[in-house]
């Protein structure tokens, strides 16, 4: 709930200029004037101004939907619903529109009209990760463990989509599955590389490369055997001497380096995967030590990882600097999973 409730706060509160302005003098729209009230936490304000706005405009989507935020913010949630199912029937609805009438079904609780608003919106927009996202969230409250369906189709039609990644990932991590947590972890910490979810899948990426080390045939339990899947564990494998003394942010960084050249030795045109180009961009260009440190370091030994920066200052700043000014995106048609 937390994650949709920052989401909506991002896409009607997210503009930096007017957080310096006062509502009644400096904002140039009713909608701006109404969202610098809601940033103040006064929501019957912002209600007030979007009302009188709509009445000029009663066709504006815009006003309609932070009318709807803030009842619910408000915790008007009749008043939000009535407001935001007119919005889903209407031609030019969105998928913010679909959202937050699902965060105020969610709100009282209504599960059932949740379930079917979100499979309306996924069929309207089949090929919105953010609804496919939610609804998986949905569906694993209340622990529905077959949700991943919905989160491995997020990632295949909206694969630049950050937390269809995060869920995923945290989802292989408890399973028996030795890739695909590996895999989706560090794709969503590319995405998403400056948030709190960040910590929580460095951690459990740290601990994803132990548990897939347990077993001397890599393959065991491997349930979902997508020949991309095969060849990821068939090449670690070749490389476990690594890690003989152990899975640390050092060893890692061996292994992981020996495993991006013979990936590309072994399959240079098999399986186009831009997280594997994205290491070995990094490998030539001497900053794939302060990636690794930056994956790992910290969730092994947060003492040892700040002095390691402390010491190598040059090498982690210029990652950082490269890290912060690019984009990563992954290409459509990079989608390896094969679901059972």
């Amino acid at each position: 709930m937390y994650r949709t409730w920052l989401f909506c706060v991002v896409v009607f509160l997210a503009d930096p200029a007017a957080r310096a302005q006062t509502p009644a003098t400096d904002a140039k729209t009713p909608q701006e004037t109404a969202r610098a009230f809601t940033r103040q936490g006064d929501y019957t304000n912002a209600l007030v101004v979007l009302n009188e706005a709509l009445k000029k405009d009663p066709q504006n989507l815009e006003l309609s939907k932070d009318i709807a935020f803030n009842y619910y913010l408000e915790k008007e949630f009749d008043k939000g619903i009535a407001v935001a199912k007119a919005l889903v029937e209407r031609p030019d609805a969105d998928v913010t529109s679909y959202q937050i009438l699902a965060l105020l079904y969610k709100a009282i609780g209504d599960v059932k009209e949740c379930d079917r608003l979100y499979k309306a919106g996924i069929r309207r927009y089949p090929r919105s990760g953010v609804l496919l996202n939610e609804y998986g969230e949905m569906l694993w409250s209340k622990q529905d463990y077959s949700v991943v369906k919905y989160w491995e189709e997020g990632i295949k039609i909206d694969p630049n989509f950050s937390g269809n990644y995060y869920n995923a990932a945290r989802y292989y991590f408890f399973t028996q599955d030795k890739v695909w947590g590996l895999v989706y972890g560090e794709i969503f910490l590319n995405l998403e590389s400056y948030s709190k979810r960040t910590a929580e899948i460095k951690d459990l990426l740290l601990e994803g490369y132990k548990k897939m080390f347990t077993d001397v045939n890599m393959q065991k339990n491997q349930t979902a055997r997508s020949p991309f899947a095969v060849a990821f564990l068939n090449i670690m494998g070749k490389n476990s001497f690594t890690i003989s003394q152990g899975i640390t942010t050092e060893s890692l960084t061996v292994l992981r380096t020996k495993f991006i050249i013979n990936w590309f030795e072994t399959y240079p045109t098999n399986y186009p995967f831009h997280l594997f180009d994205y290491q070995r961009q990094l490998l030539k260009a001497g900053m794939f030590n302060a990636y690794n440190q930056w994956l790992f370091g910290s969730a092994e030994n947060l003492t040892v990882f700040q002095a390691w920066t402390t010491t190598h200052s040059d090498e982690y700043t210029r990652f950082i600097d490269f890290q912060k000014g690019r984009v990563f995106k992954i290409p459509e048609g990079q989608y390896y999973q094969e679901m059972k």
